[in-house]
């Protein structure tokens, strides 16, 4: 069991575990041995108020990796369920993950990694150093490009040795967020029938983190399925104009609050195709990039279901989701306009964009790459390194100059100050992930560190740093990614 740790420098207040005990179980982390730092972010402790020096202590370690409980804390693994793949799962719940509780600020501490839980239905409820390296550089990259996104406190790793594909090193992560609540959870509550626990569950996101559904004249949880779809839509079209894919974007993975939750397979795209899978676990292709806004609007179907007992009335509930596809498709467009250097709209620049994207892929042209130089392009004058990204460049001709017609006919300009602000030089490609992950298994931690620092700021050109800018390499192509853990 662990011990209690002596130092109390967060200050805690109810929340989640307040709820009741329908919503979870106590339980406290697994201790971890031979626990040691990885990486701390300095940013995700100024944001949680904490000293600096509380980030380096051992008594810190030790609670960070489950040996110790930090006072006032109330570790708790919460019960969900979930649709995993389109089919309902049942219970799930917090399998390898303990909340630690809600700060006086209103952020919630998580440990993942931290040992079985009741929830873990026969797994060892750790996570694997690989993983977890890779879910604490996506966080600090995720809000560097300003996309919402749970955080990573810290990576704490030891040598106890886990079971996946092969033998690895356990790790636990502190993560962060304003909340950890899921679709899942309103649809576990919905499945059983727990009427009464999933209004107060709803009465709970809505006090918290919506507070203007309260005041509705209308049906306050129609409001909060409305509220929830424009942040799920809005998330969703900030990660196809990154290029990002999640992977595995079970209900259960759906934040409440329409953060990126629960990094596995992930990836940025290399060369573009709309219809890339990152996860060789989904063989349908259920999650390829080009299904992630269809598949948020069908987990937004699942959680106006769940949340029907609440809002009493189907047409309603209909209505509330009825307006994702066009709130994603402006947000969209919106994204891509500013990729394009647009302050406004352009005539019939959805065709373009749309035709530009299938350039693009009819090319496999790299996407981060594509956008950084079409930027710098627009800043210089000189589309050359532009164009030499095309074999067949006559298309690519074809449409620069068709559209630079049509700025020149409506009296727009691309802006490249706006470019350059939302076409990043760095993204966390697979293989840069696994160059900090090869370092590490060799003891050194040092390309880890270096490339969170870039993607921090992944708009700036950070000289030295220009290969992580570059091409991915050959052996790039044969990394696999499953939601193995």
């Amino acid at each position: 069991m662990p011990t209690a740790a002596t130092h109390a420098p967060i200050a805690w207040r109810q929340g989640f575990a307040a709820l009741g005990p329908a919503f979870g179980t106590p339980q406290p982390p697994t201790p971890l041995p031979d626990p040691r730092w990885i990486a701390r972010d300095d940013a995700v402790a100024a944001l949680l108020h904490l000293p600096a020096h509380w980030l380096e202590s051992d008594e810190t370690l030790q609670a960070l990796s489950g040996n110790a409980v930090l006072p006032g804390s109330t570790p708790l693994a919460s019960v969900y369920g979930g649709h995993q793949f389109g089919v309902w799962a049942g219970r799930l719940g917090d399998g390898r993950a303990v909340l630690l509780g809600e700060t006086a600020q209103g952020d919630e501490l998580q440990l993942k990694g931290s040992g079985r839980t009741p929830y873990s239905r026969g797994a060892d409820g750790r996570a694997v150093l690989r993983s977890s390296i890779r879910e604490y550089l996506v966080s600090g990259a995720m809000q560097g490009l300003g996309i919402p996104t749970t955080r990573a406190l810290a990576l704490i790793g030891s040598p106890l040795p886990v079971q996946r594909e092969e033998t690895e090193t356990a790790a636990v992560l502190t993560r962060v967020a304003p909340s950890f609540i899921r679709f899942g959870h309103f649809e576990w509550f919905a499945a059983q029938g727990q009427t009464a626990e999933l209004r107060q569950l709803a009465d709970y996101v809505i006090e918290r983190h919506y507070p203007e559904c309260a005041s509705t004249q209308g049906n306050p949880y129609a409001a909060l399925l409305r509220a929830v779809g424009e942040r799920t839509a809005r998330l969703i079209a900030q990660w196809q104009a990154a290029g990002f894919m999640h992977g595995v974007m079970n209900t259960d993975n759906m934040s409440i609050l329409g953060l990126t939750l629960d990094y596995g397979p992930f990836q940025f795209m290399d060369g573009y195709d709309p219809r890339h899978i990152c996860n060789h676990s989904d063989t349908l292709g259920r999650y390829a990039y080009d299904e992630q806004p269809a598949v948020g609007h069908w987990n937004l179907a699942c959680l106006a279901r769940a949340l029907l007992p609440l809002i009493g009335d189907t047409a309603q509930a209909q209505a509330a989701i009825a307006a994702y596809p066009q709130t994603f498709n402006d947000a969209y467009l919106g994204q891509m306009r500013h990729k394009l250097g647009l302050n406004a709209p352009l005539p019939e620049d959805e065709t373009r964009i749309a035709a530009l994207l299938h350039l693009l892929a009819s090319e496999r042209v790299d996407y981060p790459i594509f956008w950084r130089r079409l930027s710098l392009a627009v800043a210089s004058g000189d589309f050359a390194p532009v164009r030499d990204l095309f074999v067949e460049r006559h298309a690519w001709d074809d449409w620069i100059l068709s559209f630079q017609k049509l700025l020149t006919q409506t009296g727009q300009a691309q802006s490249p100050d706006l470019m350059l602000k939302t076409n990043p030089r760095f993204v966390l490609r697979n293989h840069l992930a696994e160059l900090a992950i090869r370092d590490a298994k060799l003891g050194g931690f040092g390309t880890l560190q270096s490339l969170h620092a870039v993607l921090a700021h992944p708009f700036d050109e950070h000289p030295g740093h220009d290969a992580w800018a570059g091409f991915p390499p050959d052996w790039a192509s044969s990394l696999s990614l499953s939601c193995s853990s």
